[in-house]
């Protein structure tokens, strides 16, 4: 049974213009500086549609004060997961673009309205995504995470995996529309079955600019990981052959060979972090802005 639920008792008179999709499962205490971070954009003409997917730890409770009537709260008993989800968002949404957000990242204040502009100007482009500051489950800054921009070089090689983190899409609502995830979603792999799905026939693009705080936990689980990777090579593999390219459907396979090799390897763990660590912000004044972001969202401002 899904139930909707403004958190303002009023509704917003105002149709938005961006429309924010948020799913959430046990998202713990992340929830509440993850919805903050959107309540502070600079650009304020936006809903934020947040899905319960059935948690069971009262995360959504702890944003239940916050009064404000963009704010749409869509509760499920059910966990379906986040591909299913995102197309009910999708679904729900009023705006001219539609946004990601995860329950557990954090938005720049400039996020929604760079992006906005940018895909205003750049009509050609479907699919927007953003440069991120790394932060660790205690939102400490640890890098970044490096990224192509131009869509050639995002998509240069697709048997590898196509590189925008999906926290930070924002396109047209009509092409979400057009082009819905796939559901039930391939386990962690709905984003780039998407991407490859879509991206011979779409524009992609990514600011260089770090708008977005993506949470990258300390340890990481190899098993899920090893999973992950297998289940996209599958994916990989079933759309090159469809496409009689033989070639890519080996290279997919040996792309994720490698991986697997390098994630149970302890030499490749710590090369990975080290990457990450001397990442850094790109600047002194950059880290200290994310920095303060961080500290004031965490304390609630």
């Amino acid at each position: 049974m899904i139930s909707n639920r403004e958190v303002s008792s009023t509704e917003s008179e105002v149709e938005p213009f961006v429309s924010l999709g948020m799913s959430v499962y046990n998202a713990g205490e992340d929830l509440r500086p993850a919805v903050l971070s959107v309540l502070n954009q600079t650009f304020e003409n936006w809903e934020l549609i947040i899905i319960d997917d059935g948690s069971i730890d009262g995360s959504i409770e702890t944003i239940e004060d916050i009064d404000d009537p963009r704010i749409r709260i869509v509760k499920s008993e059910e966990n379906r997961g986040l591909a299913t989800r995102l197309n009910e968002a999708v679904g729900l949404a009023r705006g001219e673009f539609f946004g990601r957000m995860d329950q557990d990242d954090l938005c720049h204040p400039h996020r929604v309205e760079k992006q906005v502009r940018f895909l205003e100007s750049n009509e050609e482009v479907d699919l927007l995504g953003s440069h991120c500051v790394l932060i660790n489950e205690g939102s400490a800054i640890t890098g970044i995470l490096p990224i192509p921009v131009r869509h050639e070089d995002i998509c240069r090689s697709p048997w590898s995996g196509i590189l925008i983190p999906h926290p930070t899409w924002m396109g047209k609502t009509e092409w979400f529309q057009r082009n819905p995830y796939l559901s039930p979603g391939p386990y962690f792999c709905e984003d780039q079955e998407l991407l490859l799905r879509t991206h011979e026939f779409s524009r992609f693009h990514v600011l260089p600019e770090l708008l977005f705080a993506y949470r990258v936990r300390s340890q990481s689980n190899v098993a899920k990981l090893r999973r992950t990777r297998l289940t996209l090579m599958r994916i990989q593999w079933a759309y090159f052959v469809a496409a009689a390219n033989y070639y890519y459907a080996l290279l997919s396979f040996l792309s994720c060979l490698g991986k697997i090799a390098c994630d149970y390897s302890r030499e490749g763990l710590c090369r990975g972090a080290q990457v990450r660590r001397e990442g850094g912000c790109g600047s002194t004044e950059c880290e200290e802005d994310w920095e303060q972001i961080v500290q004031q969202l965490q304390r609630g401002n």
